[in-house]
């Protein structure tokens, strides 16, 4: 897997500079910062795809994080099947995220909705209910709001975290959480972003975050479906997704709406 070196910026030294507006090597201005900009956006780009490539070796080859993975799937199946939901939380960048999957998990028919944990702890409290499934996404695993949260969730509430921290033992989120309700969704990466950019914004660590639960949404959505495309295309009229399948179910005489779609959810809740 190829390492992303360290940036640094192209830009052209003022001593190499002429009168004409010419650098020393014979370009433009405009052209040395148009080539510095395609080369600091394909170093975002490269050293992205190397973190995505470190997290599939890692869940094609780690034991426990497979286990969390396939742990995680399980619960949020069971939790919607029961008739509850996925709570997702996350501050900043990561409640970004967090958002986004919550969209994308409801387009699947699972249940999902997002809770602000400062806002969890002036009423929103009452967003969760029972069956409910909390997914926490938190790259550094301290994130002082989230910890704040901890103590006032219900202590037979499975936990998700995805997180930086590839163990358990090194993750506090868990600290106070009985064993068998604590799932770890490891996802790190290969390069801080404060050596691979030279400024610790949340870029490769989101990117991961998003594919991960991006891989857990359409996990479970084959788990609690027989067919998900369908249950997908019935919760999603509107756009182009939505008028291409119009189009397509009034060809083939199929339903538009989820009322008929068949799923997996009795016998997950039962099980």
């Amino acid at each position: 897997m190829a390492s992303a070196s360290t940036f640094q910026r192209p830009l052209t030294p003022l001593s190499s500079r002429s009168s004409s507006g010419m650098s020393d090597a014979g370009i433009t201005f405009e052209e040395s910062a148009n080539k510095s900009a395609l080369s600091a956006a394909l170093h975002v780009i490269r050293t992205e795809r190397d973190a995505l490539t470190a997290l599939e070796d890692l869940y094609e080859t780690d034991s426990a994080a497979q286990d969390g993975l396939n742990s995680a799937v399980n619960v949020v199946s069971k939790s919607v099947g029961c008739g509850g939901k996925v709570v997702v939380s996350g501050v900043g960048k990561s409640g970004k995220i967090g958002m986004k999957i919550v969209a994308t998990m409801n387009s699947f028919g699972i249940k999902s909705a997002f809770l602000h944990p400062t806002e969890a702890l002036h009423g929103d409290l009452g967003m969760i209910g029972e069956n409910d499934t909390m997914l926490i996404i938190t790259f550094s695993g301290r994130t002082a709001e989230i910890h704040a949260l901890l103590p006032y969730l219900p202590p037979g509430l499975p936990l998700i975290a995805v997180t930086s921290h590839t163990s358990h033992s090194t993750c506090t989120l868990f600290d106070s959480r009985p064993g068998g309700h604590s799932i770890l969704l490891p996802a790190p990466i290969p390069i801080s972003e404060t050596l691979s950019f030279g400024v610790a914004a949340p870029t490769t660590s989101t990117t991961v975050a998003l594919a991960l639960t991006d891989a857990l949404a359409i996990a479970v959505a084959r788990r609690l479906h027989i067919d998900p495309s369908i249950v997908f295309q019935g919760y999603h009229p509107g756009g182009a997704i939505g008028g291409n399948h119009i189009l397509l179910s009034n060809s083939k005489g199929i339903p538009t709406t989820n009322t008929a779609v068949a799923d997996f959810r009795d016998s997950l809740c039962n099980a």
